[in-house]
């Protein structure tokens, strides 16, 4: 039987492949009115179909746990009533086509406030429906504005937030929550010395550094329910280190492990594994599969299951990923954006049984055996 397409089960849920919808943010979202951060038509459609084309687990954008959290004025949020109504038309259609309905919690941090990328990706002032960013150290991305370091009072009020968006994600249907700790943005921000330069409790040490991300586990998992799981999406480098002519400190595979195993202590389930993201102009490698050995390091290092990203292309890549023990699962991006039903494909070329919906299956199959 293909490994890919094997049940997972954490904790008292069942994923029926391994084949997943990684969080792509769509910027589809109205930016201002009572409609603000609420999913539309375009998202129903949009991740229905992925379901439809036979992803195990489909997830969310990275959704803001409050308006200055966003990446964009366009995108997703779940921070009042009207975006939590409208998030469960988007659960019950992922579930009626088979798939486990997900959502990526999040806070952008320095990088918010900024256009949509394929119009310039520049910051958004204020009087362009913009707002000031945040971090926790007045350290700016490169090209965007000094962001207002946090102070204690406010990251308490944040982690709340996370718990307040977690509570109504579980009210609108989701059945897996994701703590997005990766790609420069708050949590990760926290994580790195690249970004992190307090000299309080939340900042200097590496046990500091993770404290945030360590509460705003804690603070998700105390509303999540037991039987539900709970992952995080890290950065498991910052591609700064692996660069010998790079001197800049920063967030590397080793930091990962310790920090999974700490993860998987506060009750986290899966480790969605990704990197990069915190400096511009760090020197990556790409290549098919290039973050999946950092999935594996975590992995073997602490025995938590591993989501693997990146560059996941062919089926037989994918199933190989799996079987081999490298991650448990593979969250698939912008292959699933060029074909929505990549997974019913790849269960045909790996002698598995796809999961048409009725509508499709009666016709689809039929044709395969004329």
């Amino acid at each position: 039987m293909s490994a890919l397409f094997t049940p997972m089960k954490l904790r008292s849920l069942e994923i029926p492949n391994r084949i997943w919808l990684s969080p792509m943010c769509m910027y589809a979202a109205a930016p201002d009115g009572p409609e603000t951060g609420a999913p539309t038509d375009f998202h129903v459609v949009h991740l229905a179909s992925r379901a439809a084309g036979g992803a195990g687990l489909v997830m969310t954008e990275a959704t803001g746990v409050r308006p200055d959290g966003r990446i964009s004025p366009w995108d997703l949020g779940l921070w009042n009533d009207r975006q939590q109504e409208a998030f469960a038309r988007v659960t019950a259609a992922i579930r009626a086509h088979g798939a486990v309905p997900a959502i990526q919690l999040a806070h952008a941090g320095r990088k918010a406030s900024v256009d949509k990328p394929w119009l310039s990706d520049r910051y958004l002032p204020e009087s362009e429906g913009g707002w000031q960013t945040v971090a926790p150290s007045a350290v700016a991305y490169d090209g965007l504005p000094l962001p207002h370091e946090l102070t204690v009072d406010e990251i308490k009020q944040l982690v709340q937030d996370f718990a307040d968006s977690a509570r109504r994600a579980l009210a609108a249907g989701f059945e897996v929550a994701e703590v997005h700790g990766a790609h420069g943005y708050l949590i990760n921000s926290f994580l790195s010395p690249a970004s992190n330069h307090r000299a309080d409790a939340y900042g200097g040490s590496f046990e500091n550094r993770i404290r945030f991300a360590l509460e705003v586990v804690d603070a998700v998992r105390a509303v999540w329910p037991d039987e539900l799981p709970v992952f995080f999406r890290t950065s498991a480098t910052d591609w700064l280190t692996e660069n010998p002519e790079d001197d800049r400190e920063g967030w590397t595979g080793e930091d990962t492990a310790r920090l999974a195993k700490e993860l998987q202590a506060h009750g986290v389930d899966l480790l969605d594994v990704s990197t990069g993201g915190m400096v511009r102009d760090a020197r990556i490698v790409a290549g098919p599969g290039y973050q999946v050995p950092f999935a594996t390091q975590a992995r073997n290092a602490t025995g938590i299951p591993t989501g693997a990203v990146g560059l996941i292309l062919e089926p037989a890549q994918a199933e190989d990923i799996v079987a081999s023990g490298r991650a448990d699962a593979v969250l698939l991006g912008r292959e699933l954006l060029r074909n929505p039903y990549w997974p019913q494909q790849a269960a045909l070329a790996l002698g598995a049984e796809p999961r048409w919906p009725d509508q499709y299956g009666y016709v689809v199959e039929r044709r395969a055996k004329s």
